[in-house]
């Protein structure tokens, strides 16, 4: 992970936008990447890509197969997780310990805001970023660089476990409105009893993405993402 004061490289940068990319929906899990049209696309050499894929692959986001590629990786059921084990321990002691006044409460709101407006539209994949931008600003309440930068890793590997399930309205809509619920408890300063329901609505969220995942396993779809 690139220190937050140092001025990052190209690869970083470049490595910053494919993780966003990966966050909004923009890659699905085992998709494979055109190194050529990538590299277009960016404006970046393909030397300078593949600077960028090793540290994604390291990153767990990407995986190279000799003679086939790179593709977007497949999250494991251990790294799924991990990665609610990582939230729950990050985000409900942000909400529980959040400073009343933080700005971020005015991010939660906003994110809340446009998912209503996209569930409005059944525009589903937007639903999907504006609950990843929700859930960044719960981590923002702690106001640590550190836990931004680490909570930005975590979420691209959420975004790549929701993508294994292929049906983003059946995976998002339940939480817009838990979203506003949660939102609204910190508004009126009920940031423990916000902790707690965003704790049970992770655990939720878990069993959802993890019962789906074993299903594609059972079938061999994995494999076909």
């Amino acid at each position: 992970m690139a220190d937050p004061h140092l001025p990052a490289s190209l690869s970083e940068r470049v490595a910053e936008q494919i993780r966003q990319r990966i966050v909004e929906g923009g890659f699905l899990p085992g998709q494979r990447l055109s190194e050529q049209a990538l590299s277009t696309d960016l404006n970046i050499s393909r030397n300078t890509l593949r600077e960028v894929f090793r540290v994604l692959t390291k990153d767990g986001l990407l995986r190279h197969e000799p003679n086939r590629g790179v593709f977007v990786a497949i999250p494991s059921i251990a790294a799924i997780i991990d990665i609610y084990r990582v939230r729950r321990l990050i985000e409900c002691q942000a909400l529980a310990q959040a400073y009343p006044r933080h700005p971020a409460k005015q991010r939660m709101r906003n994110a809340v805001e446009q998912a209503l407006r996209a569930r409005d539209a059944s525009d589903w994949m937007a639903v999907g970023t504006a609950n990843m931008a929700f859930h960044a600003a719960i981590v923002e309440l702690a106001d640590s660089e550190r836990l931004n930068l680490l909570f930005a890793q975590v979420q691209a590997e959420l975004r790549l476990a929701f993508g294994l399930l292929r049906d983003p309205e059946f995976l998002h809509a339940p939480y817009v409105d838990m979203n506003r619920n949660i939102v609204g408890l910190a508004e009126a300063g009920e940031f423990v009893k916000a902790s707690e329901t965003l704790n049970e609505y992770l655990v939720h969220s878990e069993r959802i993405v993890l019962a789906v995942y074993a299903r594609r396993l059972a079938d061999g779809s994995l494999g076909a993402a």
